[in-house]
């Protein structure tokens, strides 16, 4: 699929939800690619006849990698809500993340807490079982979905946003995520990416105050997601 085409989950006048593909950026960096940001910014421009710049706040990020549901606000106050929605995270936003592993989860449901310390000269995640200096506490729930012939379809709920949380975490016990070779899979996906899908985000409404769920499609690139989701 081409990574210039916008998969628009959600808009209003306030936010703006979108499918991010695998290999996009969310924002800019060293690389000068163009990121998801700008290409929400010039769909707006464009749909709603916007002179000049146009507002975009990006509240929230996922790994390049990674794909799913990436939400942006067209606001200043939906911006201002939404970054205290995601600083709360447990009392106020839910993120749901669908992950590829090869290996067979230990238990079909678990709750795993680690320490993480980000290293940036690397730019990866280590991770501890027990305190560190500098390390910050991380906490997600996954639990096995379906099982295939070779891989397994894990749901991750996150309780806390470290830098790289659910590929350093599952990978600490055993279970790195398909594709993802910085964190221990033996083979990389031939589309690109990793097994990691953002796949959705319920939080109240900046503005009209109701609750909101978003739902991401899996890449359509890839016939194992499509399987995986057809069991569903």
């Amino acid at each position: 699929m081409r990574k210039d085409i916008l998969d628009v989950l959600y808009e209003d006048n306030h936010i703006i939800a979108v499918n991010k593909k695998r290999g996009q950026l969310v924002q800019g960096d060293k690389s000068g690619d163009t990121p998801l940001s700008d290409m929400v910014k010039a769909y707006i421009k464009k749909k709603y006849n916007k002179p000049g710049d146009v507002y975009l706040g990006v509240p929230h990020r996922i790994d390049r990698p990674v794909s799913g549901v990436v939400i942006f606000c067209r606001t200043s106050k939906a911006l201002t809500r939404m970054n205290e929605m995601f600083q709360k995270r447990d009392e106020d936003i839910k993120k749901i993340y669908w992950a590829i592993v090869s290996d067979c989860p230990p238990e079909d449901e678990e709750e795993l807490n680690h320490y993480i310390l980000k290293n940036e000269e690397k730019n990866r995640s280590n991770v501890f079982i027990r305190e560190k200096k500098g390390a910050k506490p991380a906490r997600l729930v996954y639990r096995l979905l379906r099982g295939s012939m070779k891989y397994y379809l894990l749901e991750v709920e996150l309780h806390t946003g470290r830098h790289h949380q659910i590929r350093a975490q599952l990978a600490k016990i055993g279970l790195p995520i398909r594709g993802d070779l910085k964190y221990g899979a033996k083979r990389s996906i031939k589309e690109g990416g990793i097994g990691l899908h953002a796949r959705t985000i319920s939080f109240e409404h900046p503005v009209k105050k109701e609750l909101l769920t978003i739902t991401a499609p899996v890449p359509k690139e890839d016939n194992l997601w499509r399987e995986f989701q057809a069991m569903m």
